[in-house]
Protein backbone atom coordinates (compact mmCIF):
# COMPACT_ATOMS: atom_id res chain seq x y z
CA UNK A 1 0.00 0.00 0.00
CA UNK A 2 1.20 3.31 -0.92
CA UNK A 3 0.40 6.75 1.17
CA UNK A 4 1.89 10.16 -0.53
CA UNK A 5 1.16 13.76 -0.64
CA UNK A 6 1.74 15.65 -3.88
CA UNK A 7 -0.31 18.14 -5.91
CA UNK A 8 -2.41 18.07 -9.16
CA UNK A 9 0.12 18.22 -12.56
CA UNK A 10 -2.80 18.88 -14.90
CA UNK A 11 -6.65 19.39 -15.28
CA UNK A 12 -8.12 18.05 -18.74
CA UNK A 13 -11.51 19.09 -19.65
CA UNK A 14 -12.58 15.48 -21.55
CA UNK A 15 -16.87 16.39 -22.38
CA UNK A 16 -18.73 19.79 -21.26
CA UNK A 17 -19.13 18.01 -17.67
CA UNK A 18 -16.60 15.67 -17.66
CA UNK A 19 -13.19 16.44 -15.89
CA UNK A 20 -9.53 14.63 -15.61
CA UNK A 21 -7.46 15.26 -12.68
CA UNK A 22 -3.73 14.36 -12.93
CA UNK A 23 -1.44 13.99 -10.07
CA UNK A 24 2.39 13.59 -9.49
CA UNK A 25 4.11 10.77 -8.98
CA UNK A 26 7.58 9.95 -8.52
CA UNK A 27 8.39 6.17 -8.42
CA UNK A 28 7.33 3.60 -6.75
CA UNK A 29 3.82 3.88 -7.56
CA UNK A 30 2.55 0.64 -9.10
CA UNK A 31 -0.84 -0.21 -9.66
CA UNK A 32 -3.09 -2.97 -11.79
CA UNK A 33 -5.26 -1.19 -14.92
CA UNK A 34 -8.74 -0.89 -13.85
CA UNK A 35 -8.56 -0.59 -9.65
CA UNK A 36 -9.11 2.34 -7.88
CA UNK A 37 -7.22 4.58 -5.13
CA UNK A 38 -8.46 7.62 -2.33
CA UNK A 39 -7.98 11.06 -2.99
CA UNK A 40 -7.75 13.93 -0.28
CA UNK A 41 -7.98 17.20 -1.17
CA UNK A 42 -8.95 20.12 1.11
CA UNK A 43 -12.61 21.93 0.98
CA UNK A 44 -12.54 25.38 3.24
CA UNK A 45 -9.54 23.73 5.36
CA UNK A 46 -10.48 20.38 5.80
CA UNK A 47 -9.83 17.69 4.92
CA UNK A 48 -11.85 15.20 2.64
CA UNK A 49 -11.67 11.60 1.16
CA UNK A 50 -13.00 9.86 -1.77
CA UNK A 51 -12.21 7.20 -4.00
CA UNK A 52 -11.73 7.31 -7.72
CA UNK A 53 -11.08 4.37 -10.66
CA UNK A 54 -7.36 4.90 -12.37
CA UNK A 55 -8.22 6.20 -15.87
CA UNK A 56 -4.85 6.36 -16.64
CA UNK A 57 -3.06 2.80 -17.27
CA UNK A 58 0.20 1.61 -15.57
CA UNK A 59 2.16 2.71 -19.15
CA UNK A 60 1.46 6.03 -18.49
CA UNK A 61 4.05 7.32 -15.99
CA UNK A 62 4.89 10.51 -13.63
CA UNK A 63 1.18 10.78 -12.96
CA UNK A 64 -2.13 8.71 -11.67
CA UNK A 65 -5.31 10.09 -12.96
CA UNK A 66 -9.12 10.27 -12.22
CA UNK A 67 -12.29 11.35 -14.40
CA UNK A 68 -15.13 12.50 -13.00
CA UNK A 69 -18.64 14.24 -14.06
CA UNK A 70 -18.99 17.61 -12.21
CA UNK A 71 -21.83 17.67 -9.85
CA UNK A 72 -23.24 19.69 -7.67
CA UNK A 73 -21.89 17.92 -4.54
CA UNK A 74 -19.35 19.19 -1.89
CA UNK A 75 -17.00 17.01 -3.22
CA UNK A 76 -16.94 17.45 -6.84
CA UNK A 77 -17.42 21.52 -7.01
CA UNK A 78 -14.25 21.19 -4.60
CA UNK A 79 -12.91 19.50 -7.66
CA UNK A 80 -14.32 22.14 -10.02
CA UNK A 81 -12.38 24.97 -7.99
CA UNK A 82 -8.99 22.94 -8.01
CA UNK A 83 -5.97 24.13 -9.47
CA UNK A 84 -2.83 23.21 -10.75
CA UNK A 85 0.00 22.64 -7.81
CA UNK A 86 -2.81 22.28 -5.36
CA UNK A 87 -2.02 19.95 -2.15
CA UNK A 88 -3.91 16.75 -2.72
CA UNK A 89 -2.94 13.07 -0.73
CA UNK A 90 -3.14 9.55 -2.52
CA UNK A 91 -3.48 5.66 -0.94
CA UNK A 92 -3.11 3.17 -3.21
CA UNK A 93 -4.10 0.57 -4.98
CA UNK A 94 -7.57 -1.15 -4.38
CA UNK A 95 -9.85 -3.11 -6.36
CA UNK A 96 -10.02 -6.55 -7.90
CA UNK A 97 -11.77 -5.32 -11.28
CA UNK A 98 -8.46 -6.10 -13.20
CA UNK A 99 -7.09 -7.14 -16.41
CA UNK A 100 -3.22 -7.97 -17.29
CA UNK A 101 -4.11 -10.51 -19.95
CA UNK A 102 -4.91 -13.29 -18.46
CA UNK A 103 -8.13 -14.08 -20.65
CA UNK A 104 -7.92 -14.67 -24.24
CA UNK A 105 -11.30 -13.00 -25.13
CA UNK A 106 -13.57 -10.11 -23.04
CA UNK A 107 -16.56 -7.84 -23.13
CA UNK A 108 -16.35 -4.38 -21.63
CA UNK A 109 -19.97 -3.16 -20.96
CA UNK A 110 -20.21 0.41 -20.30
CA UNK A 111 -22.18 3.22 -19.34
CA UNK A 112 -21.19 6.80 -18.73
CA UNK A 113 -18.10 7.75 -16.58
CA UNK A 114 -18.21 4.15 -15.70
CA UNK A 115 -16.01 3.92 -18.52
CA UNK A 116 -13.28 5.18 -16.44
CA UNK A 117 -11.35 2.03 -15.61
CA UNK A 118 -11.88 0.51 -18.93
CA UNK A 119 -10.31 3.02 -20.81
CA UNK A 120 -7.36 2.44 -18.31
CA UNK A 121 -7.34 -1.74 -19.01
CA UNK A 122 -7.80 -0.57 -22.91
CA UNK A 123 -4.77 1.37 -22.53
CA UNK A 124 -2.57 -0.72 -20.88
CA UNK A 125 -3.67 -4.02 -23.22
CA UNK A 126 -2.97 -1.63 -26.49
CA UNK A 127 0.31 -0.26 -25.15
CA UNK A 128 1.97 -3.67 -24.15
CA UNK A 129 0.45 -5.20 -27.39
CA UNK A 130 -1.54 -7.94 -25.39
CA UNK A 131 -3.44 -10.61 -27.88
CA UNK A 132 -6.64 -10.55 -26.49
CA UNK A 133 -9.49 -9.75 -28.03
CA UNK A 134 -11.54 -7.21 -26.89
CA UNK A 135 -15.16 -5.64 -27.36
CA UNK A 136 -16.29 -2.36 -25.79
CA UNK A 137 -19.73 -1.75 -25.89
CA UNK A 138 -20.38 1.57 -24.56
CA UNK A 139 -23.65 3.21 -23.82
CA UNK A 140 -23.81 7.05 -23.37
CA UNK A 141 -27.40 9.67 -23.66
CA UNK A 142 -26.10 11.95 -26.72
CA UNK A 143 -23.27 11.63 -28.68
CA UNK A 144 -21.28 14.56 -26.65
CA UNK A 145 -21.52 12.49 -23.69
CA UNK A 146 -19.07 10.39 -25.40
CA UNK A 147 -16.29 10.28 -22.80
CA UNK A 148 -12.73 9.30 -24.01
CA UNK A 149 -14.43 9.48 -27.54
CA UNK A 150 -10.53 10.00 -29.80
CA UNK A 151 -9.03 8.65 -27.08
CA UNK A 152 -10.92 5.35 -27.63
CA UNK A 153 -11.04 5.70 -31.51
CA UNK A 154 -6.98 6.51 -31.44
CA UNK A 155 -6.51 2.56 -29.45
CA UNK A 156 -8.80 1.04 -32.30
CA UNK A 157 -6.84 2.72 -35.20
CA UNK A 158 -3.48 0.89 -34.01
CA UNK A 159 -4.97 -2.25 -31.65
CA UNK A 160 -6.44 -4.87 -34.04
CA UNK A 161 -7.67 -6.66 -30.95
CA UNK A 162 -9.59 -3.71 -30.44
CA UNK A 163 -13.49 -3.42 -31.43
CA UNK A 164 -15.93 -0.73 -30.34
CA UNK A 165 -19.66 0.02 -30.31
CA UNK A 166 -21.07 3.30 -29.24
CA UNK A 167 -24.59 3.55 -28.44
CA UNK A 168 -27.09 6.34 -27.81
CA UNK A 169 -30.17 6.50 -25.62
CA UNK A 170 -31.58 9.20 -26.24
CA UNK A 171 -34.92 9.31 -27.70
CA UNK A 172 -34.40 12.18 -30.20
CA UNK A 173 -30.69 11.00 -31.59
CA UNK A 174 -30.73 12.15 -35.24
CA UNK A 175 -29.86 8.95 -38.04
CA UNK A 176 -29.05 11.21 -40.11
CA UNK A 177 -26.13 12.67 -38.21
CA UNK A 178 -25.85 9.78 -35.67
CA UNK A 179 -24.55 6.37 -37.75
CA UNK A 180 -24.27 4.25 -35.04
CA UNK A 181 -26.13 2.08 -32.71
CA UNK A 182 -29.25 3.12 -30.68
CA UNK A 183 -30.76 2.04 -27.07
CA UNK A 184 -29.69 0.62 -24.14
CA UNK A 185 -27.19 -2.29 -24.53
CA UNK A 186 -29.48 -5.79 -23.96
CA UNK A 187 -29.46 -9.52 -24.55
CA UNK A 188 -30.17 -8.41 -28.54
CA UNK A 189 -27.38 -6.13 -28.98
CA UNK A 190 -24.52 -8.62 -27.23
CA UNK A 191 -25.71 -11.27 -29.93
CA UNK A 192 -25.99 -9.29 -32.54
CA UNK A 193 -22.34 -7.60 -31.75
CA UNK A 194 -20.27 -10.26 -30.11
CA UNK A 195 -21.62 -13.91 -31.48
CA UNK A 196 -18.95 -15.88 -29.52
CA UNK A 197 -19.99 -14.13 -26.23
CA UNK A 198 -20.04 -17.62 -24.77
CA UNK A 199 -16.40 -17.94 -24.89
CA UNK A 200 -15.93 -14.73 -23.15
CA UNK A 201 -15.66 -12.91 -19.80
CA UNK A 202 -17.53 -9.89 -18.92
CA UNK A 203 -16.18 -6.68 -17.79
CA UNK A 204 -19.12 -4.30 -16.38
CA UNK A 205 -18.85 -1.12 -15.45
CA UNK A 206 -21.66 2.24 -15.05
CA UNK A 207 -24.36 3.15 -12.90
CA UNK A 208 -25.35 0.74 -9.96
CA UNK A 209 -28.71 -0.23 -11.67
CA UNK A 210 -27.25 -0.65 -15.15
CA UNK A 211 -24.65 -2.80 -13.58
CA UNK A 212 -27.63 -5.16 -11.80
CA UNK A 213 -29.39 -4.59 -14.60
CA UNK A 214 -26.88 -6.10 -17.17
CA UNK A 215 -26.16 -9.17 -14.63
CA UNK A 216 -29.45 -10.11 -14.79
CA UNK A 217 -29.42 -10.23 -18.77
CA UNK A 218 -26.01 -11.62 -18.83
CA UNK A 219 -27.31 -14.66 -16.48
CA UNK A 220 -30.48 -15.24 -16.68
CA UNK A 221 -31.10 -14.56 -20.76
CA UNK A 222 -27.44 -15.41 -21.71
CA UNK A 223 -26.59 -18.08 -19.47
CA UNK A 224 -23.22 -16.45 -18.26
CA UNK A 225 -21.46 -18.39 -15.07
CA UNK A 226 -21.15 -15.76 -12.33
CA UNK A 227 -17.44 -16.40 -12.54
CA UNK A 228 -17.42 -15.00 -16.42
CA UNK A 229 -18.44 -11.71 -14.74
CA UNK A 230 -16.78 -9.22 -13.23
CA UNK A 231 -17.88 -6.17 -12.13
CA UNK A 232 -17.71 -2.38 -10.62
CA UNK A 233 -20.57 0.35 -9.47
CA UNK A 234 -19.92 3.64 -9.81
CA UNK A 235 -22.04 5.71 -7.25
CA UNK A 236 -22.32 9.86 -7.83
CA UNK A 237 -20.67 12.25 -5.48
Amino acid sequence: MIDFETEVLDIIQRTYNVKSFRFRTEGGVDFKPGQFFFVTIKIDGVEKTKHFSFSNSPTEKGYVEFTKRITDSEFSQALERLKVRDWARLKMPYGSFTFGGEYEKIVFLSGGIGITPIRSICKFATDSMLPTDMVLLYGNNREEDIIFRQDLDNMKSVNKNLRIVYTLTSADIDRKIWKGKTGYIDDTMIKEEIPDYTERIFYICGPPRMVESLIDILKNRLGIEENRIKRENFVGY
